[in-house]
């Protein structure tokens, strides 16, 4: 059941990252280049209606916070984080957009995979190597989030916390409502 749902959610995601036109590399260069800030809109309203909901329910008691997921924080990640950047800036393709834009027929997207996918290959043919090294040092106790959740240390523990991070995303709706189409 879990893999059907997944099968079904991703599908659905796909779908829409498609008709905002993510799968188009032309828009996201155009994104990062603040020409063309249609997608960039989209991602602030889609995480600012996200985060405002998710800890409104959490404050509500209807979100458990015990089923969130937070990822480790550790030196690597901001170096990876900008590796990835760099690499989208190129080909205007990110992992969920490269695939979408497989999806559509696109073979540069299909090259763009197979890249990460060496890519990833070789950073698990390093890992043995690398566990040791700086850039798998924890930062800030390893799982942060901004407020408290059930499983990670919060850089802001006050029962109000999460009010902040609806504020957050309230506030990227505010932004994306502010920001024009294009800039020309």
């Amino acid at each position: 059941m879990d893999i059907l749902l997944a099968v079904i959610l991703g599908t659905m995601f796909g779908f829409v990252l498609q008709r905002i036109g993510a799968g188009d590399p032309d828009k996201i260069i155009g994104m990062l280049r603040l020409t063309d800030l249609h997608l960039m809109r989209t991602i602030f309203a889609g995480i600012g209606i996200s985060s405002a909901l998710l800890f409104q329910g959490m404050q509500a008691g209807v979100i458990d916070p015990g089923h969130l997921s937070v990822k480790t924080m550790y030196t690597g990640v901001i170096f990876g984080g900008m590796l990835l950047g760099f690499g989208w800036a190129l080909s205007g393709f990110c992992p969920g957009t490269g695939v979408v834009a497989l999806g559509t027929g696109r073979l540069d997207a299909l090259f763009f995979i197979l890249g990460g996918l060496g890519g990833a290959a070789v950073y698990m043919l390093m890992y043995g190597s690398l566990k040791s090294t700086f850039l798998m040092q924890k930062l800030f106790g390893g799982k942060a989030t901004l407020v408290v959740t059930a499983k990670s240390t919060p850089l802001l523990d006050m029962s109000w916390s999460p009010w902040i991070a609806v504020g957050i995303g309230i506030l990227m709706l505010i932004i994306a409502r502010l920001l024009p189409e294009k800039i020309r």
